[in-house]
């Protein structure tokens, strides 16, 4: 991974309506503890909203529908060691959750946390995702 330039990650953005209002799922990494969604790096033989529903799965251990349209990007720098790092461009699916376990991959490595969209916009760092949920909280009008 070290000789990346640039990456392509396809992420989820885990939700579900409680009482009709929308609620994200955010999880932490793995090294920085920042609250993230659940993203991983393309692999050709798997559909980016596939690979999408499986960082879901391995990362905050929920299961669901995933839509096959994109629904937005952002590009965020990430750092592989202390002095290299590399623009990282991401496509978001949205997977609405139907099954949230309570035994996942890497559950051991990370910590989930549901949040209406406004308060995880305030909790993640990387502005272009911060757009797309305050989106998503927006009651269709």
């Amino acid at each position: 991974m070290s000789d990346r330039t640039s990456c392509i990650q396809y992420a989820a953005l885990p939700f579900r309506l409680r009482s009709r209002r929308p609620e994200v799922l955010l999880v932490t990494s793995r090294e920085t503890r920042r609250w993230i969604i659940p993203k991983g790096w393309a692999e050709k033989a798997v559909k980016p909203h596939a690979m999408a529903a499986r960082e879901a799965y391995e990362e905050a251990g929920v299961r669901g529908t995933v839509d096959h349209k994109p629904f937005g990007s952002y590009r965020y720098v990430k750092r592989l060691t202390a002095s290299k790092s590399v623009l990282c461009s991401v496509t978001v699916y949205l997977l609405e959750v139907e099954e949230e376990l309570d035994d996942w991959p890497e559950k051991s490595e990370r910590e989930r946390r549901w949040l209406s969209p406004s308060q995880a916009a305030l909790t993640v760092g990387e502005s272009g995702l911060v757009e797309m949920l305050l989106r998503l909280g927006i009651p269709p009008g």
